[in-house]
Protein backbone atom coordinates (compact mmCIF):
# COMPACT_ATOMS: atom_id res chain seq x y z
CA UNK A 1 0.00 0.00 0.00
CA UNK A 2 1.42 3.34 -1.07
CA UNK A 3 1.84 6.48 1.32
CA UNK A 4 -1.21 7.81 -0.71
CA UNK A 5 -3.71 4.63 -0.13
CA UNK A 6 -3.63 5.33 4.14
CA UNK A 7 -6.90 6.65 4.77
CA UNK A 8 -6.61 9.79 6.93
CA UNK A 9 -8.68 9.58 10.59
CA UNK A 10 -11.22 11.62 10.72
CA UNK A 11 -10.98 14.69 12.76
CA UNK A 12 -12.99 15.05 15.87
CA UNK A 13 -15.01 18.36 15.63
CA UNK A 14 -15.42 18.53 19.61
CA UNK A 15 -11.65 18.18 20.11
CA UNK A 16 -8.89 20.32 20.41
CA UNK A 17 -5.77 19.26 17.83
CA UNK A 18 -2.58 17.92 19.61
CA UNK A 19 -0.56 21.09 18.18
CA UNK A 20 -3.28 24.00 18.01
CA UNK A 21 -2.85 26.52 15.76
CA UNK A 22 -1.73 30.18 16.84
CA UNK A 23 -4.77 31.42 17.48
CA UNK A 24 -6.10 28.13 19.37
CA UNK A 25 -3.31 28.22 21.62
CA UNK A 26 -3.57 31.68 22.28
CA UNK A 27 -7.06 31.36 23.30
CA UNK A 28 -5.91 28.30 25.48
CA UNK A 29 -3.31 30.44 27.07
CA UNK A 30 -5.93 33.74 27.75
CA UNK A 31 -8.15 31.23 29.50
CA UNK A 32 -5.42 29.25 31.66
CA UNK A 33 -4.49 32.99 32.65
CA UNK A 34 -7.36 34.07 33.66
CA UNK A 35 -7.48 30.98 36.20
CA UNK A 36 -4.24 31.44 37.32
CA UNK A 37 -4.93 35.43 37.90
CA UNK A 38 -7.83 34.00 40.01
CA UNK A 39 -6.00 30.99 41.86
CA UNK A 40 -3.74 34.28 43.36
CA UNK A 41 -6.09 36.62 43.70
CA UNK A 42 -6.36 37.15 47.52
CA UNK A 43 -4.90 33.98 48.37
CA UNK A 44 -3.34 34.82 51.77
CA UNK A 45 -6.30 35.90 53.20
CA UNK A 46 -8.21 32.90 52.37
CA UNK A 47 -9.48 30.07 54.59
CA UNK A 48 -7.04 27.25 55.25
CA UNK A 49 -9.95 24.77 55.08
CA UNK A 50 -12.30 24.90 52.16
CA UNK A 51 -15.86 25.10 53.09
CA UNK A 52 -16.65 21.33 52.55
CA UNK A 53 -15.37 18.72 50.66
CA UNK A 54 -18.24 17.40 47.95
CA UNK A 55 -17.77 13.71 48.13
CA UNK A 56 -19.65 12.88 44.73
CA UNK A 57 -17.17 14.90 43.01
CA UNK A 58 -14.32 12.96 44.45
CA UNK A 59 -16.38 9.61 43.81
CA UNK A 60 -16.81 10.82 39.96
CA UNK A 61 -13.14 12.10 39.62
CA UNK A 62 -11.82 8.98 40.23
CA UNK A 63 -14.40 6.94 38.51
CA UNK A 64 -13.84 9.11 35.15
CA UNK A 65 -11.62 7.58 32.18
CA UNK A 66 -10.34 8.77 29.44
CA UNK A 67 -12.68 9.05 25.96
CA UNK A 68 -14.18 11.47 23.62
CA UNK A 69 -12.95 14.83 23.93
CA UNK A 70 -15.18 17.58 25.72
CA UNK A 71 -15.09 21.40 25.29
CA UNK A 72 -11.95 23.24 26.88
CA UNK A 73 -14.24 25.11 28.93
CA UNK A 74 -15.81 22.35 30.82
CA UNK A 75 -12.45 20.65 31.19
CA UNK A 76 -10.86 23.84 32.74
CA UNK A 77 -13.99 23.90 35.04
CA UNK A 78 -13.92 20.72 36.16
CA UNK A 79 -10.15 21.31 36.85
CA UNK A 80 -11.07 24.41 39.28
CA UNK A 81 -13.49 22.21 40.79
CA UNK A 82 -10.74 19.26 42.05
CA UNK A 83 -8.91 22.86 43.13
CA UNK A 84 -11.61 24.04 45.12
CA UNK A 85 -11.16 20.73 47.25
CA UNK A 86 -9.42 20.19 50.78
CA UNK A 87 -6.96 22.36 52.18
CA UNK A 88 -5.40 25.49 50.93
CA UNK A 89 -1.65 25.55 51.50
CA UNK A 90 -0.99 28.46 49.95
CA UNK A 91 -3.01 30.53 52.59
CA UNK A 92 -0.87 33.10 55.02
CA UNK A 93 -2.75 31.24 57.59
CA UNK A 94 -1.69 27.11 56.78
CA UNK A 95 0.17 27.16 60.06
CA UNK A 96 0.17 23.75 60.53
CA UNK A 97 2.73 21.63 58.54
CA UNK A 98 5.04 22.98 57.03
CA UNK A 99 3.30 25.12 54.31
CA UNK A 100 4.64 25.50 50.19
CA UNK A 101 3.06 28.71 49.68
CA UNK A 102 4.08 28.85 46.13
CA UNK A 103 5.59 31.98 43.62
CA UNK A 104 3.55 32.93 39.94
CA UNK A 105 7.00 33.59 39.22
CA UNK A 106 7.67 29.81 40.09
CA UNK A 107 4.88 29.07 37.91
CA UNK A 108 5.96 30.84 35.11
CA UNK A 109 8.98 29.53 35.15
CA UNK A 110 7.87 25.74 34.89
CA UNK A 111 5.50 26.32 32.27
CA UNK A 112 7.85 27.90 30.20
CA UNK A 113 10.40 24.97 31.25
CA UNK A 114 7.48 22.63 30.12
CA UNK A 115 6.75 24.11 27.20
CA UNK A 116 9.96 24.20 26.10
CA UNK A 117 10.33 20.49 26.77
CA UNK A 118 14.52 20.40 27.27
CA UNK A 119 16.01 17.30 27.97
CA UNK A 120 18.65 18.21 30.99
CA UNK A 121 19.79 14.70 32.07
CA UNK A 122 23.10 15.27 29.89
CA UNK A 123 23.92 18.73 29.04
CA UNK A 124 24.84 18.04 25.33
CA UNK A 125 20.82 18.41 23.90
CA UNK A 126 20.42 21.64 25.88
CA UNK A 127 23.75 23.67 27.49
CA UNK A 128 22.38 26.98 27.96
CA UNK A 129 19.38 25.13 30.32
CA UNK A 130 21.69 23.00 31.84
CA UNK A 131 24.03 26.13 32.45
CA UNK A 132 20.98 28.01 33.96
CA UNK A 133 20.33 25.46 36.24
CA UNK A 134 23.86 25.06 36.74
CA UNK A 135 24.56 28.59 37.77
CA UNK A 136 21.67 28.33 40.37
CA UNK A 137 23.42 25.42 42.03
CA UNK A 138 26.65 26.96 42.42
CA UNK A 139 25.09 29.30 44.16
CA UNK A 140 23.93 26.47 46.56
CA UNK A 141 27.36 25.28 47.48
CA UNK A 142 28.54 28.82 48.37
CA UNK A 143 25.50 29.55 49.81
CA UNK A 144 26.74 26.77 52.18
CA UNK A 145 30.10 27.49 52.43
CA UNK A 146 30.99 24.34 50.36
CA UNK A 147 34.20 23.78 48.70
CA UNK A 148 35.41 23.54 45.20
CA UNK A 149 34.21 20.29 43.81
CA UNK A 150 31.40 20.70 45.61
CA UNK A 151 27.57 19.89 43.72
CA UNK A 152 24.12 20.60 44.12
CA UNK A 153 21.38 18.87 42.68
CA UNK A 154 17.74 19.42 41.78
CA UNK A 155 15.72 16.75 42.73
CA UNK A 156 11.82 16.02 43.38
CA UNK A 157 11.77 16.75 46.92
CA UNK A 158 13.50 16.24 50.58
CA UNK A 159 12.62 12.70 50.25
CA UNK A 160 14.65 12.13 47.26
CA UNK A 161 17.29 14.13 48.41
CA UNK A 162 17.79 12.33 51.80
CA UNK A 163 17.53 8.88 49.58
CA UNK A 164 20.33 10.00 47.30
CA UNK A 165 22.71 11.30 50.03
CA UNK A 166 22.12 8.02 51.63
CA UNK A 167 22.72 5.66 48.35
CA UNK A 168 26.24 8.25 47.61
CA UNK A 169 27.04 7.31 51.89
CA UNK A 170 26.79 3.55 51.76
CA UNK A 171 28.68 4.00 48.34
CA UNK A 172 31.69 5.58 50.01
CA UNK A 173 31.53 3.43 53.40
CA UNK A 174 29.75 0.33 53.12
CA UNK A 175 30.20 -0.59 49.35
CA UNK A 176 28.46 -3.85 48.26
CA UNK A 177 27.54 -4.57 51.67
CA UNK A 178 24.88 -2.82 52.48
CA UNK A 179 23.25 -5.68 55.15
CA UNK A 180 26.21 -4.32 57.34
CA UNK A 181 25.62 -0.27 56.79
CA UNK A 182 24.84 1.18 59.64
CA UNK A 183 22.84 4.59 60.03
CA UNK A 184 22.56 7.10 63.16
CA UNK A 185 19.43 9.73 63.50
CA UNK A 186 18.07 11.09 66.19
CA UNK A 187 14.39 10.61 67.85
CA UNK A 188 12.63 12.91 65.84
CA UNK A 189 14.36 12.58 62.56
CA UNK A 190 11.96 12.88 58.96
CA UNK A 191 10.56 9.33 57.80
CA UNK A 192 11.80 9.87 54.80
CA UNK A 193 15.26 9.21 56.26
CA UNK A 194 14.13 5.47 57.40
CA UNK A 195 12.19 5.13 54.55
CA UNK A 196 15.68 5.52 52.74
CA UNK A 197 17.69 3.51 54.54
CA UNK A 198 14.98 0.82 54.19
CA UNK A 199 14.81 1.29 50.19
CA UNK A 200 18.62 1.13 49.46
CA UNK A 201 18.84 -2.06 51.34
CA UNK A 202 20.11 -0.98 54.81
CA UNK A 203 18.42 -3.25 57.40
CA UNK A 204 16.00 -1.45 59.47
CA UNK A 205 17.77 -2.77 62.65
CA UNK A 206 20.62 -0.99 61.41
CA UNK A 207 19.03 2.54 61.87
CA UNK A 208 20.15 3.70 65.29
CA UNK A 209 17.75 6.03 66.92
CA UNK A 210 20.34 7.82 69.25
CA UNK A 211 18.69 8.64 72.47
CA UNK A 212 18.46 12.91 73.56
CA UNK A 213 19.29 14.45 76.20
CA UNK A 214 16.33 17.15 75.23
CA UNK A 215 14.27 15.00 73.66
CA UNK A 216 14.93 17.12 70.55
CA UNK A 217 18.38 17.11 69.70
CA UNK A 218 21.29 14.12 68.97
CA UNK A 219 23.21 13.43 72.18
CA UNK A 220 27.03 13.33 70.76
CA UNK A 221 27.80 10.95 74.10
CA UNK A 222 25.38 8.49 72.69
CA UNK A 223 26.46 8.49 69.06
CA UNK A 224 29.92 8.32 69.97
CA UNK A 225 29.28 4.99 71.68
CA UNK A 226 27.01 3.69 69.39
CA UNK A 227 29.29 4.07 66.51
CA UNK A 228 32.15 2.62 68.24
CA UNK A 229 30.22 -0.33 69.29
CA UNK A 230 29.10 -0.65 65.73
CA UNK A 231 32.50 -0.32 64.53
CA UNK A 232 34.17 -3.06 67.20
CA UNK A 233 30.88 -5.30 66.36
CA UNK A 234 31.98 -5.78 62.67
CA UNK A 235 29.23 -3.47 61.55
CA UNK A 236 30.24 -0.19 59.50
CA UNK A 237 28.83 3.44 60.37
CA UNK A 238 27.61 4.64 57.16
CA UNK A 239 25.87 8.58 57.51
CA UNK A 240 24.67 10.14 60.64
CA UNK A 241 21.62 12.25 59.84
CA UNK A 242 21.63 15.81 61.79
CA UNK A 243 18.87 18.02 61.70
CA UNK A 244 19.28 21.49 60.51
CA UNK A 245 15.00 22.33 62.13
CA UNK A 246 13.33 19.09 62.82
CA UNK A 247 9.81 18.98 61.17
CA UNK A 248 8.46 18.37 65.03
CA UNK A 249 9.74 20.91 66.83
CA UNK A 250 12.41 22.93 64.36
CA UNK A 251 14.98 22.09 66.77
CA UNK A 252 18.50 22.06 65.65
CA UNK A 253 21.34 19.72 66.39
CA UNK A 254 24.86 20.62 66.97
CA UNK A 255 25.98 20.83 63.93
CA UNK A 256 29.58 22.02 64.13
CA UNK A 257 29.82 19.31 67.06
CA UNK A 258 28.64 16.82 64.90
CA UNK A 259 31.05 17.40 62.01
CA UNK A 260 33.89 17.37 63.97
CA UNK A 261 32.58 13.97 65.77
CA UNK A 262 31.67 12.64 62.12
CA UNK A 263 35.08 13.79 60.82
CA UNK A 264 37.09 11.85 63.93
CA UNK A 265 34.99 8.70 63.22
CA UNK A 266 35.06 8.46 59.45
CA UNK A 267 31.74 8.34 59.34
CA UNK A 268 29.78 10.68 56.73
CA UNK A 269 27.72 13.54 57.89
CA UNK A 270 24.12 14.24 56.20
CA UNK A 271 22.18 17.63 57.41
CA UNK A 272 18.66 17.10 56.86
CA UNK A 273 17.39 20.78 55.99
CA UNK A 274 14.49 20.30 53.78
CA UNK A 275 12.16 22.54 56.39
CA UNK A 276 15.18 25.08 58.15
CA UNK A 277 18.35 25.10 55.52
CA UNK A 278 17.33 28.05 53.75
CA UNK A 279 17.35 30.52 56.81
CA UNK A 280 20.90 30.41 55.98
CA UNK A 281 20.16 33.58 53.97
CA UNK A 282 19.38 35.28 57.63
CA UNK A 283 21.94 36.29 59.92
CA UNK A 284 20.03 35.13 63.23
CA UNK A 285 20.00 31.50 60.98
CA UNK A 286 23.23 31.38 59.78
CA UNK A 287 24.45 31.62 63.60
CA UNK A 288 21.64 28.86 64.67
CA UNK A 289 23.03 26.43 61.60
CA UNK A 290 26.58 27.29 62.28
CA UNK A 291 28.59 24.86 61.25
CA UNK A 292 26.46 23.13 58.40
CA UNK A 293 29.28 23.99 56.49
CA UNK A 294 30.80 20.86 57.91
CA UNK A 295 28.53 18.06 56.18
CA UNK A 296 29.04 15.90 53.53
CA UNK A 297 25.80 16.44 52.39
CA UNK A 298 22.98 19.03 53.17
CA UNK A 299 18.92 18.45 51.93
CA UNK A 300 17.17 21.24 50.97
CA UNK A 301 13.52 22.17 49.95
CA UNK A 302 13.15 25.31 47.80
CA UNK A 303 9.57 24.40 47.86
CA UNK A 304 9.29 25.11 51.63
CA UNK A 305 12.03 27.71 52.63
CA UNK A 306 11.96 29.28 49.24
CA UNK A 307 8.39 29.59 48.66
CA UNK A 308 8.36 27.35 45.24
CA UNK A 309 5.41 25.09 44.03
CA UNK A 310 6.05 21.41 45.30
CA UNK A 311 8.25 19.10 43.64
CA UNK A 312 11.72 21.15 43.84
CA UNK A 313 13.42 19.56 46.17
CA UNK A 314 17.87 20.01 46.62
CA UNK A 315 20.48 18.23 47.34
CA UNK A 316 24.26 19.43 48.18
CA UNK A 317 27.33 17.64 48.53
CA UNK A 318 30.80 18.33 49.75
CA UNK A 319 32.08 16.25 47.12
CA UNK A 320 30.63 15.74 43.23
CA UNK A 321 33.05 12.68 42.66
CA UNK A 322 30.76 10.97 45.69
CA UNK A 323 27.74 10.77 43.18
CA UNK A 324 29.15 10.27 39.92
CA UNK A 325 31.08 7.11 42.25
CA UNK A 326 27.12 5.98 43.16
CA UNK A 327 25.28 6.57 40.35
CA UNK A 328 27.35 6.76 37.00
CA UNK A 329 26.84 4.14 34.42
CA UNK A 330 27.50 3.90 30.89
CA UNK A 331 25.21 3.45 28.31
CA UNK A 332 26.17 2.78 24.86
CA UNK A 333 22.75 4.45 23.54
CA UNK A 334 23.87 7.53 24.43
CA UNK A 335 27.17 7.14 22.98
CA UNK A 336 26.54 9.68 20.14
CA UNK A 337 26.14 12.83 22.83
CA UNK A 338 29.29 14.39 23.77
CA UNK A 339 31.07 14.59 27.52
CA UNK A 340 30.61 18.16 28.59
CA UNK A 341 34.09 18.99 31.17
CA UNK A 342 32.39 22.30 31.85
CA UNK A 343 28.26 21.29 32.82
CA UNK A 344 27.09 18.98 34.61
CA UNK A 345 26.13 15.89 33.35
CA UNK A 346 22.85 15.28 35.94
CA UNK A 347 22.42 11.77 34.74
CA UNK A 348 25.38 10.59 36.02
CA UNK A 349 24.85 12.23 39.76
CA UNK A 350 21.25 11.57 40.08
CA UNK A 351 19.15 7.87 39.87
CA UNK A 352 17.27 9.88 36.92
CA UNK A 353 18.21 10.11 33.16
CA UNK A 354 15.12 11.84 32.20
CA UNK A 355 14.20 14.58 34.32
CA UNK A 356 12.01 17.69 34.07
CA UNK A 357 14.21 21.11 33.59
CA UNK A 358 14.04 22.16 37.45
CA UNK A 359 16.16 25.13 37.29
CA UNK A 360 13.64 27.21 35.65
CA UNK A 361 10.98 27.55 37.99
CA UNK A 362 14.21 28.17 41.08
CA UNK A 363 16.06 30.85 38.49
CA UNK A 364 13.30 32.94 37.48
CA UNK A 365 11.78 34.05 41.07
CA UNK A 366 15.47 34.06 41.91
CA UNK A 367 16.20 36.53 39.01
CA UNK A 368 12.77 38.46 39.02
CA UNK A 369 12.40 39.40 42.79
CA UNK A 370 16.33 39.04 43.94
CA UNK A 371 17.52 37.81 47.43
CA UNK A 372 15.74 40.95 49.61
CA UNK A 373 12.14 39.65 49.55
CA UNK A 374 13.00 35.88 50.56
CA UNK A 375 15.14 37.33 53.50
CA UNK A 376 12.89 39.51 54.36
CA UNK A 377 9.63 36.66 54.48
CA UNK A 378 12.56 34.44 56.46
CA UNK A 379 13.20 36.71 59.15
CA UNK A 380 9.54 37.72 59.19
CA UNK A 381 9.01 34.08 60.44
CA UNK A 382 11.32 34.15 62.48
CA UNK A 383 9.98 37.09 64.05
CA UNK A 384 6.49 35.63 64.00
CA UNK A 385 7.17 32.52 65.83
CA UNK A 386 9.04 34.48 68.60
CA UNK A 387 6.57 36.17 69.56
CA UNK A 388 4.00 33.56 69.31
CA UNK A 389 6.17 31.48 71.52
CA UNK A 390 5.92 34.17 74.36
CA UNK A 391 2.30 34.53 73.72
CA UNK A 392 1.60 31.65 73.99
CA UNK A 393 3.89 30.74 77.21
CA UNK A 394 1.87 33.66 78.59
CA UNK A 395 -1.39 31.93 78.73
CA UNK A 396 -2.24 30.16 81.81
CA UNK A 397 -1.44 26.25 81.91
CA UNK A 398 0.42 26.57 78.62
CA UNK A 399 3.25 25.04 78.35
CA UNK A 400 5.97 24.96 75.14
CA UNK A 401 9.01 23.19 74.09
CA UNK A 402 11.00 25.93 74.76
CA UNK A 403 12.08 28.72 72.71
CA UNK A 404 12.19 28.42 69.07
CA UNK A 405 15.12 27.27 67.26
CA UNK A 406 13.81 28.48 63.68
CA UNK A 407 9.73 28.79 63.24
CA UNK A 408 8.37 25.94 64.85
CA UNK A 409 6.47 26.37 67.95
CA UNK A 410 5.26 23.25 70.00
CA UNK A 411 3.01 23.67 73.05
CA UNK A 412 0.61 21.82 75.20
CA UNK A 413 -2.81 23.21 76.41
CA UNK A 414 -3.40 22.34 80.45
CA UNK A 415 -5.32 18.46 80.16
CA UNK A 416 -4.48 15.47 78.77
CA UNK A 417 -3.76 14.26 75.39
CA UNK A 418 -7.55 14.63 74.75
CA UNK A 419 -7.61 17.88 75.49
CA UNK A 420 -4.58 18.89 72.95
CA UNK A 421 -7.10 16.95 70.14
CA UNK A 422 -9.85 19.30 71.70
CA UNK A 423 -7.67 21.80 71.58
CA UNK A 424 -6.64 21.85 68.12
CA UNK A 425 -10.37 20.95 66.56
CA UNK A 426 -11.19 24.46 68.57
CA UNK A 427 -8.14 26.23 66.65
CA UNK A 428 -9.15 25.14 63.33
CA UNK A 429 -12.94 24.81 63.48
CA UNK A 430 -13.39 28.28 61.82
CA UNK A 431 -10.76 27.69 59.03
CA UNK A 432 -9.70 30.48 59.27
CA UNK A 433 -6.08 29.31 60.32
CA UNK A 434 -4.95 25.67 60.63
CA UNK A 435 -2.34 24.37 63.18
CA UNK A 436 -0.98 20.42 63.87
CA UNK A 437 0.07 17.75 66.42
CA UNK A 438 2.43 15.14 66.77
CA UNK A 439 4.01 13.16 69.53
CA UNK A 440 6.57 14.06 71.89
CA UNK A 441 8.26 12.06 74.64
CA UNK A 442 4.68 9.93 74.28
CA UNK A 443 2.69 12.83 74.36
CA UNK A 444 0.46 14.94 72.05
CA UNK A 445 1.73 18.17 71.15
CA UNK A 446 0.24 20.77 69.21
CA UNK A 447 2.65 22.64 66.26
CA UNK A 448 2.06 26.10 65.29
CA UNK A 449 4.77 26.77 62.24
CA UNK A 450 5.04 29.81 60.38
CA UNK A 451 6.37 29.62 57.10
CA UNK A 452 4.27 31.07 54.38
CA UNK A 453 5.80 34.11 53.05
CA UNK A 454 2.28 35.27 53.00
CA UNK A 455 1.68 34.61 56.64
CA UNK A 456 1.46 38.17 58.53
CA UNK A 457 0.92 38.81 62.35
CA UNK A 458 -3.15 38.85 62.12
CA UNK A 459 -3.31 35.18 60.95
CA UNK A 460 -0.61 34.35 63.45
CA UNK A 461 -2.71 35.84 65.94
CA UNK A 462 -5.88 34.87 65.30
CA UNK A 463 -4.66 31.29 66.23
CA UNK A 464 -3.46 32.42 69.38
CA UNK A 465 -6.71 34.06 70.32
CA UNK A 466 -8.58 30.80 69.27
CA UNK A 467 -5.79 28.96 71.82
CA UNK A 468 -6.94 31.85 74.36
CA UNK A 469 -10.21 30.88 73.96
CA UNK A 470 -9.94 27.31 73.83
CA UNK A 471 -7.76 28.10 77.17
CA UNK A 472 -9.90 30.25 78.62
CA UNK A 473 -13.53 27.99 78.37
CA UNK A 474 -11.70 25.27 80.30
CA UNK A 475 -10.50 27.17 82.85
CA UNK A 476 -13.88 29.57 83.69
Amino acid sequence: MSEDEYPEAAPDPSGLPLDPCAAQTQDLLDQASTLVAALFDGVGDRPVEAPRVDPGLVTALAEDRPGAAVPLESALSTLMQAIAQGQESRSGGHLAYIPGSGLLTATLGEMLASASNRYTGLPAPSPAAVALESGVLHWLCELFGMPPGSQAVLLSGGSMANLTALVAARERHAAGQPQFATVYVGEQAHASVRKAARTIGILPGNVRVCPSADGMRLDLDALRVLIKQDRSDGLLPTAVVAAAGTTNTGAVDRLSALADLAAELGVWLHVDGAYGGFFQLTERGRRRLEGIEGADSITLDPHKSLFLPFGTGALVVRDRQTLSDAFGEEADYLRDLPDSDQLPEFAELTPELTRAWRGAKLWLPLKVHGLPPFVEALDLALDLAAWAHDELAALPGVTTCGVPDLSIIGFRVPGDDAAQDAALAHVNADGRVSLSSTHLEGRVVLRLAVLSHRTRRHHVAHAIDRVRAFVDGRTD
